[in-house]
């Protein structure tokens, strides 16, 4: 049974969700809303669009009797990868979807809103109805959306960066003038350590789960980012020039993509590297930021060149919840590329049913990152979130930090 209490907060919280996403596209042009610059991205009315879809298939549906659904053709436009439900418009095709119109979409995420909130009532009306299986649903949406936001602005990122206007989607920030800590190498000896998310500690992803031991052996890990500046010293030294530096698939694509500095970096290797594109625009490029938007093949050759390796997801985990008072920039900067490719835990059990299918059966032909960037919603990352990607993909706002063997 759901309280008045809980149930207000809950509503109260799935308000504040819904309207961030729709605060992020309401300075947005129409033309920008059908917006996909490359197949792995989305435009911002199907990330809209996505998230209520996903609260009506999943919740109200199954949970809210008299719910009247929207067009039964728009769940082939809006699932993405939930094969159990059925078949999808094609993902690469997203941005011909010019219809339905904006105005029909925002109106069916008010529809979906006020079904949540009778659906919230009725746990709190009537005490037979089992309320847990609601109520995880309804988190699970919420975490969702939150995805979503953070993909809607990557996504946005990747498409305004191929207009030759080069449009800024916000205005830019004032500068902090910062000045990067001096990287310390934090020390662990090794030993059995405890990784995964805490049954009893709030919301966490399936895939963060069960909390496992695993054995570290003596290791040290950076206790900040790597930099603009420093990733420029790479370039410098013929990083993108060097076979030797890197994983066999990594240099292949270096080569055929003709890669010679992170993904929004602008300039050239004979002018220098003195821009990059952001959400802000066209900016300068700021030696002390956090070096951003790198493949993990790029992390790792750099890691190779500056003598160290990339952290396993284990030993990033182990570090930050040490709270060492030198381990900095953990979330809010970049996503930080891990060692660890994306595998199960030991015993790890996908959820039963259709979202089953969020986590698990992508645990192949990727790495993990951890962390958070200044993408991702407040509140949403923590330190057991295991993010992931191909190691080929740089739109996301994905850095490093290193990592070393000690003996």
């Amino acid at each position: 049974m759901a309280s008045a209490a809980s149930s207000a907060a809950l509503l109260e919280r799935l308000g504040t969700i819904r309207r961030h996403s729709e605060e992020l596209v309401a300075d947005l042009e129409p033309e920008d809303l059908c917006l996909q610059g490359m197949a792995d991205a989305s435009p911002p009315k199907w990330h809209l669009g996505h998230t209520t879809w996903f609260f009506e298939t999943f919740l109200l549906q199954p949970y809210l009797p008299g719910h009247g659904q929207a067009d039964s053709r728009w769940g082939y436009l809006f699932n993405s990868y939930y094969d159990t439900i059925g078949e999808r418009h094609p993902r690469p095709q997203r941005g011909l979807l010019s219809r339905p119109p904006m105005r029909e979409v925002m109106a069916w995420r008010q529809r979906v809103d006020a079904g949540l909130e009778e659906l919230l009532e009725q746990l709190v009306r009537q005490p037979q109805l089992k309320a847990a299986p609601v109520l995880a649903l309804l988190e699970l949406g919420l975490q969702h959306e939150q995805q979503h936001q953070e993909l809607l602005l990557m996504d946005l990122l990747d498409g305004f960066s191929r207009n030759p206007l080069e449009p800024a989607y916000r205005q830019p920030a004032a500068a902090t003038g910062d000045v990067a800590a001096a990287m310390q190498w934090i020390e662990h000896p090794g030993g059995l350590v405890e990784i995964g998310a805490d049954p009893e500690g709030g919301f966490h992803f399936d895939n963060e789960a069960p909390r496992h031991r695993h054995w570290l052996e003596p290791h040290a890990i950076a206790s900040r980012l790597v930099r603009n500046g420093e990733f420029a010293a790479f370039i410098d030294a013929g990083g993108y020039r060097r076979p030797e530096l890197w994983m066999s698939e990594g240099w292949a694509l270096v080569q055929a993509r003709n890669w010679r500095a992170p993904r929004y970096w602008r300039g050239s290797e004979r002018d220098g590297w003195g821009w990059e594109f952001s959400l802000e625009g066209r900016r300068p490029l700021r030696p002390e930021s956090p070096v951003r938007h790198l493949s993990w093949f790029e992390a790792d050759a750099y890691a190779r060149w500056a003598c160290a390796r990339l952290p396993t997801e284990a030993e990033w985990e182990t570090a930050a919840r040490a709270a060492h008072p030198a381990m900095g920039e953990l979330e809010d900067q970049v996503w930080q590329w891990t060692a660890s490719a994306y595998r199960p835990y030991p015993g790890f059990e996908p959820a039963a049913g259709a979202v089953g299918e969020y986590n698990g059966k992508f645990m192949s032909s990727q790495m993990v990152l951890r962390g958070g960037s200044d993408f991702t919603p407040p509140g949403h990352s923590r330190l057991t979130y295991r993010n992931f990607f191909p190691p080929a993909s740089r739109w996301m706002a994905s850095g490093l930090r290193l990592a070393q063997d000690r003996r």
